[in-house]
């Protein structure tokens, strides 16, 4: 005979439990500061870039111009337009800062994690990471400049070592001297968030991985990448929000001489052409939540936290 339980009737199953007021209460002071210190600024800021202006005032309305303006001569793709250039060069920077922030911090943040075998020299060593964050953003940046200018430190060890015979012009106020300044500001949001993965994974999995014969590379590719892959993800969307939106490190390390999404609104907004500069921020916020889309699809970041 079988003692197996007999299933209750549908008509007598406990129902689902619902959220009561106490939970609904408990979520709305953040609901409210959600709603008072994004929402409502971004539809202010969606709707005034349909407003018209001129070199005095705003003029409330609805019009396509500022998008129109935005995109005119965009249609030849064989000869991009200023708009498509400039965005071309922040997805570029983007990319850039993206890819080698997260070698850089998948690398730390195996070594704290795997390598660091005690709890405490693995704090000093995190606490060591964040040094450069007691500092302001332009302080870091402006630190570089005796080191790769033209007659900086770093020109001028390569001559006396024989190296180069004369300096190397594209040390600042390049592409790279801006990539180097997004590396070494935004290293640290994609640390934190792979190691905080990485100390939640079962060191079990490691050693039946190990007892199954895998090797080192085998064990890191099939069982810490998967499973460290929520905060690569989360590290991801901060670098790629911060880097696509910075213009004070793009202007700064680039000379000014290198243009931005970032750097055309902030023109635009001291020249009091706001509607325009709403317009550009719109079309970049739409760019990055497609990009940080796309990051999304790969992984169901609220099933892994």
């Amino acid at each position: 005979m079988s003692n197996a339980p007999t299933p209750l009737p549908s008509s007598a199953r406990i129902p689902a439990r619902q959220p009561g007021v106490a939970a609904w209460l408990q979520a709305l002071p953040i609901g409210l500061v959600f709603l008072v210190f994004f929402v409502v600024p971004l539809a202010l800021i969606v709707m005034v870039s349909f407003w018209h202006y001129n070199q005095y005032e705003l003029l409330p309305g609805f019009t396509l111009d500022n998008y129109a303006q935005i995109f005119r001569g965009c249609a030849d793709l064989s000869d991009p337009c200023v708009t498509l250039r400039t965005y071309w060069s922040t997805l570029k920077f983007g990319v850039l800062g993206w890819a080698i922030t997260l070698v850089l911090g998948f690398t730390v943040a195996y070594f704290l994690a795997f390598h660091v075998r005690s709890s405490t020299v693995q704090m000093l060593l995190f606490i060591l990471c964040t040094i450069p964050f007691w500092t302001s953003n332009v302080i870091r940046m402006i630190s570089w400049m005796p080191l790769l200018g033209r007659n900086g430190a770093v020109n001028q060890w390569l001559m006396e070592l024989g190296i180069i015979n004369a300096p190397i012009e594209w040390l600042l106020y390049s592409d790279f001297s801006v990539v180097l300044a997004f590396v070494h500001l935004y290293t640290m949001f994609m640390i934190v968030p792979i190691f905080n993965s990485m100390m939640r994974i079962d060191r079990s999995l490691i050693e039946a991985a190990n007892d199954a014969g895998a090797s080192g590379w085998q064990t890191l590719v099939n069982v810490i990448v998967p499973l460290s892959r929520s905060g690569i993800i989360i590290g991801s969307i901060f670098v790629i929000t911060i880097v696509m939106g910075d213009f004070v490190t793009i202007g700064v390390m680039g000379g000014q001489q290198i243009a931005s999404v970032g750097k055309i609104i902030q023109v635009q907004t001291q020249y009091l052409q706001f509607p325009l500069a709403a317009a550009n921020a719109v079309i970049l916020l739409a760019v990055v939540m497609m990009m940080i889309w796309a990051l999304t699809r790969l992984v169901d970041i609220r099933k892994e936290l």
